[in-house]
């Protein structure tokens, strides 16, 4: 089978999957594919690069429809973020190293700013609306993944799932809540 962007990002996702973001280099790659080394950087030119393709894929599973009402829109987005990164090990950690360094092409905020703009805010304030819940929902998720592993490799008790999703919940009713008092929408 020829080599392709494509093939070579299922690849990194199924390596993501089943070892993790520390394990996912670019030899380990190159022998699940059956090539060498070299031949990935003829379709990615650094790992960087690599790991953006393998968050847009990741990123790419989240819907883009919208219910009516704002509110809801919300909580329905940040949920949705939630389960795409909680499918895959490490993609919370992943995607944010992502857009941290301004890579790849999805971009998880551009519907919470469309959000944010039908309510009337300014381009600047729609912005940090949208980055306040991306981070959040990152941030909830690396210690979601992070908490399993260690569980898993019994450095510490099972998290409670149920609580872990009752916190997410009300952080996201609680900035939900924050964006009805914002000066801009008075």
């Amino acid at each position: 089978m020829a080599l392709s962007e494509d093939r070579i990002v299922e690849h990194a996702v199924g390596i993501l999957d089943r070892y993790g973001l520390a394990d996912l280099t670019m030899r380990r790659l190159a022998e699940a594919l059956d090539v060498k080394a070299g031949a990935l950087y003829w379709h990615f030119p650094n790992k960087q690069s690599l790991l953006a393709g393998v968050a847009d894929r990741i990123l790419g599973d989240l819907r883009t429809e919208e219910p009516e009402d704002p509110d809801e829109a919300l909580h329905t987005w940040a949920f949705e973020l939630r389960d795409v990164l909680l499918s895959h090990r490490d993609a919370a950690e992943l995607v944010a190293s992502s857009l941290a360094l301004g890579l790849g092409s999805v971009d998880p905020a551009a519907t919470v700013r469309t959000l944010m703009a039908r309510r009337g805010m300014t381009d600047e304030d729609a912005d940090a609306a949208a980055q306040a819940f991306v981070h959040f929902v990152l941030g909830h998720v690396v210690e979601e993944q992070t908490k399993l592993q260690l569980a898993e490799l019994g450095v510490m008790p099972a998290q409670d799932v149920r609580h872990s999703e009752r916190q997410f919940r009300r952080g996201v009713e609680i900035l939900v809540a924050g964006l009805r008092v914002v000066p801009s929408l008075s």
